[in-house]
């Protein structure tokens, strides 16, 4: 039940749901014959959805998170480490009439994990993450992951799975007691750029160290730049995808809080 209001109840602070409850505010103020009030909660929905769903809003949120950590650079000396700990939330399993395993925008995770592999950065990839029981069946994404990375040439003899981790906490505990277990100190972190300043607190403050190879930059600096008064103009109007992505954003932050709450980051 914990997991699936940890789901549920940030959906009502999202730029949709957040408006949606305004909009039922508004709609409850006119039923009762207060049309006057009602604008403001209607006012504050339509400036919400706008501002969110910008391009210049959505940008700068985005790269907030995306920037704190840039990709790992290795010179020809670089001394290998000794494992790629792979973050799960990048697969879909192979459900009908899905053909095979699906992979999300998160998907790049899979793909640098395999490419860090086949450049010699560390001999051992560990995907961790489970399958969350009520959003439908199928393999573990830890799972899927391991024959994503066999097809791209990485031996099954080089993946370690952690297969029951639900979220980023548990995917940290359950992966340290892999690494315990290996005598594992310096490892390689993969996940999305924008997830990854919540991983690395949780890993760091669990006592590892590990070091950031984020991926899965949804804004480079080229695209971040505004070149002229149309550039401008478009991304002053509503877009479904900028929307997407603040939203992405805003349950990275809405995670960092939770989990420095419960002291976990």
């Amino acid at each position: 039940m914990g997991l699936f209001l940890s789901k549920l109840l940030p959906l009502f602070i999202y730029p949709i749901g957040l408006s949606c409850l305004l909009i039922l505010a508004a709609i409850v103020l006119i039923l009762k014959r207060q049309s006057r009030r009602a604008l403001i909660p209607m006012g504050l929905a339509l400036m919400i959805l706008l501002v969110s769903s910008s391009g210049w809003f959505s940008t700068w949120l985005v790269r907030s998170l995306e920037q704190q950590y840039l990709p790992a650079v290795f010179s020809i000396n670089s001394e290998p480490l000794q494992a790629i700990v792979l973050l799960g939330g990048a697969t879909g399993s192979q459900l009908a009439p899905r053909p095979w395993i699906d992979i999300s925008d998160e998907g790049d995770r899979v793909l640098h994990s395999a490419k860090l592999y086949r450049e010699g950065r560390a001999p051992l990839i560990i995907p961790t993450g489970g399958r969350i029981a009520w959003r439908g069946p199928g393999d573990s994404e830890a799972s899927d992951m391991s024959q994503l990375l066999q097809t791209m040439g990485v031996p099954e003899s080089a993946i370690v799975l952690e297969p029951n981790a639900l979220n980023t906490y548990e995917n940290a505990i359950n992966v340290q007691t892999i690494l315990t277990d290996r005598k594992i100190e310096r490892f390689l972190l993969v996940t999305s750029a924008a997830h990854m300043p919540r991983s690395m607190m949780i890993f760091q403050k669990l006592g590892m160290q590990p070091t950031a190879a984020p991926t899965d930059y949804t804004r480079t600096d080229a695209e971040s730049r505004i070149n002229g008064p149309q550039d401008f103009l478009l991304s002053t109007f509503p877009d479904a995808e900028n929307l997407r992505d603040t939203n992405r954003a805003l349950k990275e932050y809405i995670g960092i809080l939770v989990y420095r709450l419960k002291g976990w980051a």
